[in-house]
Order: structure tokens, then sequence, then C-alpha cells
């Protein structure tokens, strides 16, 4: 729990009443809390005693959060409800519609806007001046509607990690009509068709059949041949909210009819790499998540890329790599393991696909520098280095994903480390 300065509590605190309010800020922001949990808290702080603060958060942690996902958004609900009111003022500030001639002092971070959206549900905007109102309308009135941006436009480039409960719904409906194209790999295999070259054995076979007789000639083409898709997601700490919205895009990419590949599986890896291949052929998405959470069980935890990437080239390589599999990588390469070991894997990983895209959400920032280790270890084994923040970040890539061409950031990438090596 991070670290917050000592607020002085009030005289007639009334905290079962404010337990109540905040289990329903909590149930709004989507957690499942019902009476028998807000009941149980209650009686826990009243064992426990609210002398001491980091007991009292832990106290309503343990009665309110029973999913690693849920973890963030009870932190800033707790931040914003018990710890800190001035904060509250400006995430109210932020929600509001209003027009300002200045930014921000800063951007929400993550969670915090769905968890400031659950606490002011329903809440009013505090009341302006006439001036203030009469220079906002004045200033409408200068702007040209045709210039705006449509909710879906603001949506395609924003940031998974600032979206609020509403945006990230609807991102997840735009996601699951998004599909991942692929063209089609040589083959010789060959297929009965209306056009094309002469099969002779068909033809010599059709011609037995009606006692050496040639009515008509037999005509083949090549028969497509898919690659396989391969996905390892990184779901640590540091990547948990972009892996939960990518998994429902890798959803929608596994259950859609025509999209060319042979088969999607998908691989998420933290400390540990875990196979939800079978998870993600659930049609209903919250079905097939929910399967998956409860099959790999180190979400928002450590990160060893390395070793991941070792049991993956030694348990599953060679079961899912054939038929040119194009490998999607996505992790942030935050790694605290032997840099020259995970080099080695990934050079290795890169070698049997015939494709290793990487995905980072830290491209979003424009200052990126590969000054990581576990970032430097791995850009030069891949074929492909794009971002992996955003819709349109993952539009982009439906659209090269079949260009052998397309290395996207990793270019630059290269030439800044050549540039100034470590």
């Amino acid at each position: 729990m991070p670290e917050y300065a000592p607020l002085d509590l009030p005289d007639d605190p009334k905290l079962a009443g404010n337990i109540t309010h905040f289990a329903r800020a909590l149930r709004r922001a989507g957690l499942p809390i019902g009476p028998g949990r807000v009941i149980d808290a209650i009686r826990a702080v009243q064992a426990a005693g609210f002398s001491n603060k980091p007991d009292f958060y832990w106290t309503l942690h343990a009665c309110f959060v029973n999913k690693p996902e849920h973890r963030r958004i009870f932190a800033q609900l707790f931040r914003l409800y018990w710890r800190d009111p001035r904060y509250m003022e400006h995430m109210m500030a932020a929600m509001l519609p209003a027009i300002r001639g200045v930014q921000e002092e800063r951007t929400a971070q993550a969670a915090e806007k769905r968890a400031a959206e659950a606490l002011l549900d329903g809440a009013e905007a505090p009341p302006r001046d006439e001036e203030e109102q009469g220079s906002d309308e004045e200033t409408l009135l200068e702007i040209d509607a045709s210039l705006t941006m449509s909710t879906q436009e603001r949506l395609r480039t924003l940031d998974f990690e600032q979206m609020s409960l509403a945006e990230m719904n609807e991102a997840k409906r735009m996601l699951a009509r998004l599909t991942l194209p692929v063209k089609p790999l040589p083959s010789r295999r060959t297929q009965a068709a209306h056009l094309g070259r002469v099969d002779a054995q068909r033809t010599l076979r059709a011609a037995l059949r009606r006692g050496g007789e040639m009515h008509e000639l037999a005509l083949k083409t090549q028969r497509p041949r898919y690659p396989n898709l391969v996905v390892l997601c990184d779901i640590s700490g540091s990547m948990s909210q972009y892996s939960r919205i990518i998994l429902h895009f890798l959803h929608a990419v596994s259950n859609a009819r025509g999209a060319g590949w042979a088969k999607v599986h998908a691989f998420t890896f933290g400390t540990r790499l875990t196979n939800i291949t079978r998870h993600l052929a659930t049609r209903d998405v919250d079905a097939a998540l929910a399967a998956a959470g409860a099959e790999a069980q180190d979400w928002e935890g450590g990160t060893r890329i390395g070793a991941c990437l070792e049991a993956f080239n030694r348990d599953w390589s060679r079961r899912v790599m054939g038929q040119g599999a194009v490998v999607l990588l996505i992790t942030d390469g935050l790694d605290r393991d032997d840099p020259a070991e995970l080099a080695r894997q990934t050079q290795r990983l890169g070698l049997t696909a015939r494709r290793l895209i990487w995905l980072n959400p830290l491209l979003r920032w424009d200052g990126f520098a590969p000054k990581a280790a576990g970032i430097m270890a791995m850009l030069p084994h891949v074929d492909s280095f794009r971002a992996g923040h955003s819709i349109a970040s993952l539009e982009a890539l439906a659209e090269v994903i079949s260009k052998p061409d397309d290395v996207g950031e990793k270019g630059r990438l290269m030439a800044a480390m050549a540039a100034h090596p470590p």
C-alpha cells in the first residue's frame, strides 16, 4: 500500500455508514460485492480496530478483494475515499466537460479514472460563477464542430491504461470487430479447380472409368496454406492492464471465421508459462477470460521473460511452430534475469518463427529509448518492433502483419543503440 500523509479523523465518523458507501463505490467500479461482504467488513473492522491505517486498509482489502485484477481499483478507491479528499476534487475537475485554458497538472493514472467515476456516480458539477459560465458560452460559439473528434476516433488513440470503465467496455466492443488477416503461404499441394493447370492423374482416372474415352480435362491449382499464430502475452504487474484488453482482442481473433490462420495458440507468462489456447476457444469472452485467469496463477506478479521463453522453446516450440508460424511477443521487456540468457532464448524463438513481432506498450512515449537491459537483449532478434498500447496500434498491426519487410520502430532503435552503446 502506498504511503500517504495522515489525516485527522472527524469527531463523528459514522464508520459503518462510510464503509457501506465505500462498498457501493467498489461495486459500481466492477467488484462483486454484496450485503454479506459489507457486514463482514464492518465486523472485521470492529474486531481489528481503526487506530492503525495500514491495518484498516488490509482489513477492507481482505473482505472486498478476491481477484488480482481488483487490487488496483481497490487501492485507487481507497485513496480517493479514505486517504486524500483533495485528490477527489482533482478527479471531479478532470471528469467535468468544461473548457479550460490550461492543462491539468497531470493525467489520471491506472484505474484512477474508473475509481473516480465509481465515487462520483450521479454527482453534479459544482456551481460556477456567471462570469466563468459566460466565458465558456463565448468559447463554445467559436468552436467549429466539424473539427471535433468523434468518440470512437478518440478511443482509437487513447492509452488502455487511461480508459474509464465505459471507455474500456466500448474499446472491447471495437476490438471484437477487429481481425488479423494474413496472406496464405506458398504450397506444393494442389486442389481441384475450374481454372488452372491440367491435372493429368485425375484426367486419366476419369478416362479409365469411361473405357478410355477422354471427355474433358481436369484442372488443378495450388492449395492455400495458412500459418499458425502464436501469442506470448506478458501478464506481470507492469503489463496487467494491457494484457487483459489484448486478450479480449486475441479471443476475437481466435473465434473469427475466415481470418486465415490455421490455428491460434495463446500463452501467458509472468513467473511461469501457461497455455490458455483451449480457454480462448470458448465463444463467450467473459467465460473464456475467467477460465484463462483461473489457469494462470501469476497475474500481476513478477517477470521472468528469459525463463518463460526457455520453457516455451523446450516444451511447446515443436508442437505449435509448424507451418511457418507468426509469433506475437507482447511484453514491456523489463526483466531481471540474465540478459545473455534472454538474448539466447529470443534468438532461438526468432529462428523457429516465420516472423517474430514484438508489441511493447512503452513505445507510447515519444522519447522511448532502449535503455533497459532486457530490451537491448531482445531487440536485435525480433523482426518487427511495434507499439501495443491502443486500438490504433492494434489496427496498424493488422495492416502490416503480412508484410515481411515491416520492421516497425526496430531500425530507429537499433541505430540509437549503435550510437549510444551501453
